[in-house]
């Protein structure tokens, strides 16, 4: 019998499963996977292999070190704020640095000042009602509304003030809310307030450039790389040198004042340009502001936009009609063609008509007038009958020529095209050539200027310092040396015996031509208001420097004889500005003056012929 057979031995199997299961359920848990570690460490550790078991054991337990430090590093940082994240944050929130701007001297016009600011984090702020009660009491120029709002935010950062004073922080420090700390930071400054506040321009809260200068400094790279996250050390910023003379520019703004609330101006402008470099050497547009507090040109409301209008720089943004300043652009034009010569005579006995319309002469002589009465005598007539002789089309090729029929480009990004007529026939060359019936720039008409009376040679006008080697390296010849002598010749006659006599100031032999406009309301030019432009050059036999002053609307006064025309008022402002910076701008002046100014006239048989002529326009 077998045993599967047998009774007891299946009685006997039956039993033994029976203990199985009993010794199942009275048996401990299975050891966890921490006292499985240990258990392990412990039998490693007792364990005798051979000669090398200290190696074994010294490597286990530097595994065991490292896998304790990674525990402890994850637990600490699963509850450790997030601070990387927050420092990101404000440290693209900060303003970028931005390099030191000098005039031509190296004085400082713009630079940046470390500042500090008050940031919160919201998440962090146990009562937001309380700290905004608290933050605004210290600092009552913060609005509350918008506080709360913001720290009401899921955002990690928000701004509660930039730009704080040391008391205000001092106070801020103390209210000790959690939650609020403070971030050092750059402020953009301006030392001498207004001063070239057209030139500079400004820049916002963030640093960013906004208009005028600093517009352009942020488009040469930095704010790319602000853009893109690369923090610039400010000592790394090369500073921007312009061409302004801070001293001078200083003089004419205040004489451009003095000026315009003398005439009751609605406003006006003056600048002086270094005709052989091209450097704007002194600028000023009035109205201005201070960039420090700049207005906000964003305003919707209609009386800021209208007062903002008032603060516009006139000399590259506005656009007018320039008035006789013209007529030396056109006579040139006439000389430059070979139409005329300074012998020839154009008839001016009667006005010019053309079509329905008359042109006049403010200071009408009915004779026949030679060139360099013509321009003494600002004669419309003469103008425009050399202006015919040359043609619609060469006066059109000429102007382009000069810069006139295209917007000019500068640093400063603030700039507008001129208006020039859409279809020009001979009447708009007729007017055109006294000054009107055109809109340009007076920079413009500046760098024009500045190429007839430097020798013939085009060179653009510039904002940043400029040798003359390198201005005239890439300068364009317009005209012969001949004519631009001649075109010196005449300024310095009219400065002598016409209509720029304001200008005519011992020892510095300047010569100048005055420009009135009637302006442009409702569409129909009105007699009462008048734009006056005057320009000057000096020296006149060897020119530096070309002036210019501009006024809008300005009025008659008893000692201007009841007369609002240029050489009235900007032509007196403009002889005020040459005798005060005369010395700072290097041109002292001389004992004994040229014998002998004009050699290429001179050569050519022209001698210099003194010609009567009165004040005029």
């Amino acid at each position: 019998m077998s045993a599967q057979d047998h009774p007891q031995g299946n009685m006997h199997h039956d039993h033994e499963v029976y203990d199985v299961d009993e010794a199942e359920r009275n048996a401990p848990p299975p050891p966890s996977l921490g006292q499985r570690f240990m258990a392990g460490f412990r039998a490693l550790m007792r364990t005798r292999l051979d000669k090398s078991t200290w190696r074994i054991r010294l490597v286990a337990l530097g595994f065991a070190s490292i896998y304790l430090v990674i525990c402890g590093k994850l637990v600490y940082l699963g509850f450790k704020p997030d601070t990387q994240s927050l420092r990101r944050v404000a440290s693209e929130a900060v303003s970028r640095a931005r390099p030191d701007i000098l005039d031509r001297n190296g004085e400082i016009m713009a630079t940046d000042l470390k500042v500090m600011s008050v940031f919160a984090e919201p998440r962090r702020i146990i009562d937001k009602d309380e700290a905004v009660e608290m933050l605004t009491a210290v600092l009552p120029d913060v609005n509350s509304k918008e506080l709360r709002e913001r720290l009401g935010s899921r955002k990690g950062f928000v701004w509660v003030k930039r730009a704080i004073t040391p008391k205000e922080q001092e106070e801020v420090f103390r209210l000790g809310l959690p939650g609020i700390s403070f971030l050092p930071e750059n402020k953009r400054v301006y030392p001498n307030g207004p001063l070239a506040a057209h030139v500079l321009g400004f820049a916002n809260v963030d640093n960013i450039g906004i208009a005028g200068m600093e517009k352009y400094i942020d488009g040469q790279g930095i704010g790319e790389l602000s853009d893109v996250g690369f923090r610039i050390d400010p000592g790394d910023l090369k500073p921007v040198q312009l061409s302004i003379d801070m001293r001078v520019t200083h003089a004419v703004r205040d004489e451009l004042v003095r000026g315009i609330d003398k005439f009751k101006a609605k406003g006006g402008a003056a600048a002086i340009l270094d005709v052989n470099t091209g450097e704007v050497i002194a600028f000023a547009s009035y109205p201005d502001y201070d960039p420090n507090n700049p207005p906000n040109f964003g305003a919707t409301d209609a009386e800021t936009k209208e007062k903002n209008k008032t603060l516009i720089n006139r000399l590259t943004v506005g656009t007018y009609e320039m008035g006789s300043t013209f007529k030396a652009i056109s006579i040139a034009m006439a000389l430059e063609a070979n139409k005329v010569n300074l012998n020839s005579r154009v008839d001016a006995r009667d006005s010019l008509r053309y079509g329905g319309f008359t042109i006049h002469d403010f200071h009408a002589q009915h004779r026949v007038l030679s060139v360099p009465e013509v321009f003494t005598y600002s004669s419309n007539i003469g103008t425009a009958r050399m202006a015919l002789m040359v043609g619609v089309e060469g006066h059109k090729a000429f102007l382009r020529k000069m810069g006139q029929l295209d917007r000019l480009y500068t640093e400063l990004p603030e700039s507008a095209a001129p208006i020039v007529p859409r279809s020009w026939g001979e009447l708009n060359t007729i007017t055109i050539a006294f000054g009107q019936g055109i809109n340009v720039a007076p920079m413009q008409a500046m760098m024009a200027v500045g190429a007839l009376s430097n020798g013939g040679l085009m060179i653009k006008p510039t904002f940043l310092k400029r040798s003359e080697e390198d201005a005239k390296a890439n300068a364009t010849r317009i005209v012969r040396p001949e004519t631009s002598e001649a075109l010196r010749y005449l300024m310095r006659l009219n400065a002598e015996k016409g209509s720029a006599k304001a200008v005519d100031i011992r020892g510095y032999f300047v010569g100048g031509k005055t420009g009135t406009a009637d302006k442009i309301v409702h569409g129909h030019y009105a007699k009462d208001r008048v734009f006056t432009t005057f320009m000057a050059i000096a020296p006149s036999d060897k020119p530096k420097y070309l002036f210019l002053t501009l006024m809008d609307e300005p009025q008659a006064l008893p000692e201007t004889h009841g007369y609002r025309t240029a050489a009235w008022n900007s032509g007196s402002v403009t002889g005020k500005v040459i005798e005060r910076v005369g010395q700072l701008l290097d041109l002292p002046p001389r004992l004994d003056l040229p014998t002998q100014p004009f050699p290429l006239l001179a050569k050519l048989g022209y001698g210099y012929v003194n010609t009567p002529a009165a004040k005029g326009n």
